[in-house]
């Protein structure tokens, strides 16, 4: 393709999309009591949960401008006319912020850098729009840019605790899930996580995430993702909820949250991604 996708590891892409279509994917950098690792390269679900579950500490940061303009610099010498970087939204992390500073000093002219103001495959989605029209650049860029603006986000958490630390929420709301048996439900506006409703059990939460997941994708094409943190029994269940509710469904990806979003939301948050209209 003449015109190379790049994004960041909070994109949680089908497996093996981004080998077959050449996507570059730059890790966040994880650190567990002062140590650092990256993101899905070498620190991954499985070594979070057991990290969160031992109480250590586990914090996270962008990738820097150097290692993106690495990036770029590799695939335009590699052929690529133009690049496209889809990142996770600049309210929740400096990873755009990096990649547009790396895009000034590589080459403004051949690389645009897109806010999908979301993250997991709210992210992902708007990186596979720009994937099915990479053979020109703008338009890989519009693409990204209308998928990120039509995508819905919903997730409840066991706590807010983790995003309050994290500072993705502010510790007023984090009150809202501090009543004793609450899950507290969330959405993502205007890239920014925002509290949306309080149940009393996962199973009354997994309904909600179902019948908000159902309003808004319509009765249209649709993309669904289900995504979790050490509770694949329970994204199972919700995956086979709403194949049965949503009408233009053709099957819901589940994937498991990288360490970087599971380190702010903590073992066992369910969430629901929504593309109405689905991937065109």
């Amino acid at each position: 393709m003449s015109t190379t996708i790049v994004t960041d590891s909070t994109a949680y892409l089908p497996e093996g999309f981004a080998q077959r279509h050449g996507i570059r994917v730059v890790p966040l950098h994880v650190a567990v009591d002062g140590r650092s690792r990256l993101d899905g390269v070498d620190f991954g679900p499985a070594e979070l949960a057991a990290a969160l579950g031992e109480h250590r500490r586990v914090t996270t940061s962008r990738p820097t401008p150097g290692e993106l303009a690495g990036v770029y610099r590799s695939a335009l010498e590699d052929g690529a006319e133009a690049i496209v970087s889809v990142h996770l939204s600049r309210e929740l992390s400096g990873t755009w912020e990096a990649a547009r500073l790396a895009a000034e000093e590589v080459d403004p002219t051949r690389i645009r850098v897109v806010d999908s103001r979301a993250t997991g495959m709210g992210l992902g989605f708007a990186v596979l729009a720009a994937c099915a029209a990479a053979e020109d650049g703008a338009r890989a860029e519009r693409a990204a840019t209308g998928a990120a603006a039509r995508v819905k986000m919903f997730f409840c958490v066991e706590t807010l605790d983790h995003l309050r630390r994290g500072g993705r929420i502010s510790p007023t709301a984090a009150l809202l899930g501090t009543a004793l048996a609450v899950k507290p439900l969330l959405h993502v506006d205007d890239g920014r996580i925002v509290p949306l409703e309080k149940v009393r059990t996962t199973g009354r939460a997994i309904g909600r995430l179902v019948d908000l997941a159902t309003t808004a994708a319509g009765s249209g094409p649709v993309g669904l993702a289900v995504h979790h943190l050490a509770a694949p029994e329970r994204a199972a269940e919700l995956a086979t909820l709403l194949d049965e509710r949503v009408p233009g469904s053709t099957g819901c990806l589940i994937s498991e949250v990288g360490a970087v979003i599971g380190a702010h939301t903590g073992p066992g948050v369910l969430g629901v991604v929504v593309l109405p209209g689905g991937v065109s």
